[in-house]
C-alpha cells in the first residue's frame, strides 16, 4: 500500500489580490499572489480568474501566480475587440510586461490551453513549461452544444437569457438534470457550466463570448488545432492533465495530445470532469509542483527554432506515428499515470 507522505512545509494563508491595469485602452483585471517563480493560469471560455480560487492560493506559498481575466470576461473591459486565439496571446505577453515578469510556467484550461499553447508559439522566449488542462484546440471534436452556441441563433439564445426569469429556470432545470444524471462526465460538469452561465446575459459578456467562441468554433467543430505546430514544443516541458470524464474536451484529446508530444507527461483524473482543479484541488497543486520540480525551465534556442520551422510538420505527416502511438496508450488504459 502507497502511503503518501504528509506535507511538512510550513503552510501559510495567501490570499490573492484583484488588481487592474489599463493597456491600449482597455481595463485588464487580474488575480496576483505569492512571490517566486511565475505561473500565469488563463481559464476557459465565459470563465474567470475566479475558477482558479482553489488552487491559486496554494501554488503561491511557493510562487507568483498571475490569474487574469481575459479581455471580454470577467472584470475586465468588454469592447468590440479582436477575440482570436493569437489576440489572446498577445493580451497575456502584454499584461507580463506590464508586470515586469520575464519568463513564466503557462497554465491554461479548455479556451485557455489553446491560448497557452498559442502563446508558447508567438513568444518561445517567455516559456519555462507549459501545464495543458482540458484543453481546447489539440483537434476538431468539440462538445455538440458548443457547436450549436457557434451559430447565428446559438447569441440569440444567449440573449434570451436577459428575460425576466429565463436564467433562473434554466438554472433550476439545470440543477434538477445534475441530480439526474450526476454520475456522469455531464454530471459532474454541469455545475461549473451553471455557474459560467449565471454571467453571460450581461450583453457586453454574451458579445463577447460569441466572438471568442465563434474564433475557435464552428457547426463541425474546432477550427483552431495544435496538431500542425506541437513539434515546437520539442525543447519545452509539457504537462497535460484531464479529467477522465470530461464532457466537454473528451480524455481522447489528452492521449493524442500526449502522442503528438513525445516529451510530454500525461496525468488523468479518473472520474474528474472537465475541471479537474475544482474536483481534486490538492491533487492538482501536487501534479504542477511535481512537474515544476522534477524539469528544467525551457531554454530559448533561435537556432533550434529555425531548424524545426525548416523540418516543419502537419497534422497529417504526424498522424502515422501519432495513431500508433494512442493505441499503446489505449492499450495500456486511461487511469494510468503516464510520462516520458
Amino acid at each position: 500500500m502507497t502511503v503518501r507522505k504528509a506535507n511538512l512545509r510550513p503552510v501559510r494563508e495567501v490570499t490573492p489580490s484583484l488588481q487592474y491595469r489599463t493597456i491600449h485602452g482597455y481595463r485588464r483585471a487580474f488575480r496576483i499572489a505569492g512571490s517566486g517563480p511565475a505561473i500565469l493560469l488563463i481559464h476557459g471560455i465565459g470563465d474567470n480568474s475566479t475558477t482558479w480560487s482553489a488552487v491559486q492560493s496554494a501554488l503561491a506559498q511557493r510562487f507568483t501566480v498571475i490569474a487574469p481575466d481575459l479581455l471580454g470576461h470577467g472584470k475586465s473591459d468588454k469592447p468590440r475587440a479582436d477575440y482570436s486565439v493569437a489576440a489572446y496571446a498577445n493580451g497575456m505577453r502584454d499584461l507580463l510586461s506590464v508586470l515586469d515578469i520575464d519568463r513564466v510556467t503557462v497554465v491554461g484550461h479548455s479556451l485557455g490551453g489553446g491560448v497557452a499553447m498559442q502563446f508558447a508559439y508567438q513568444f518561445p522566449q517567455l516559456v519555462e513549461r507549459l501545464i495543458l488542462v482540458g484543453a481546447g484546440g489539440v483537434t476538431k471534436d468539440v462538445n455538440f452544444a458548443l457547436r450549436i452556441a457557434s451559430l447565428p441563433m446559438g447569441s440569440e439564445a444567449l440573449g434570451l437569457l436577459r428575460l425576466p426569469l429565463v436564467l433562473d429556470a434554466v438554472q433550476t432545470l439545470g440543477r434538477i438534470a445534475g441530480f439526474a444524471i450526476g454520475s456522469t462526465g455531464l454530471g459532474r460538469d454541469l455545475p461549473q457550466m451553471l455557474r459560467i452561465l449565471k454571467d453571460l446575459p450581461e450583453p457586453t459578456a454574451s458579445s463577447a463570448f460569441a466572438r471568442t467562441l465563434r474564433a475557435v468554433v464552428d457547426w463541425r467543430g474546432q477550427v483552431v488545432t495544435m496538431l500542425d505546430r506541437c513539434y515546437l514544443t520539442e525543447s519545452v516541458p509539457v504537462q497535460l492533465i484531464w479529467g477522465s470524464r470530461d464532457s466537454v474536451i473528451p480524455v481522447s484529446h489528452a492521449r493524442l495530445a500526449y502522442a503528438a508530444m513525445p516529451g510530454s507527461q500525461l496525468e488523468i483524473f479518473e472520474g474528474s470532469g472537465h475541471f479537474p482543479f475544482h474536483d481534486d484541488p490538492d491533487r492538482f497543486v501536487e501534479v504542477v509542483e511535481r512537474f515544476i520540480d522534477s524539469t528544467e525551465p525551457a531554454v530559448y534556442d533561435q537556432e533550434l527554432l529555425r531548424r524545426l520551422l525548416r523540418t516543419g510538420a502537419s497534422e497529417n505527416t504526424i498522424s502515422g506515428s501519432v495513431d500508433t502511438r494512442v493505441a499503446v496508450l489505449d492499450a495500456m488504459g486511461t487511469d494510468e499515470r503516464s510520462a516520458t
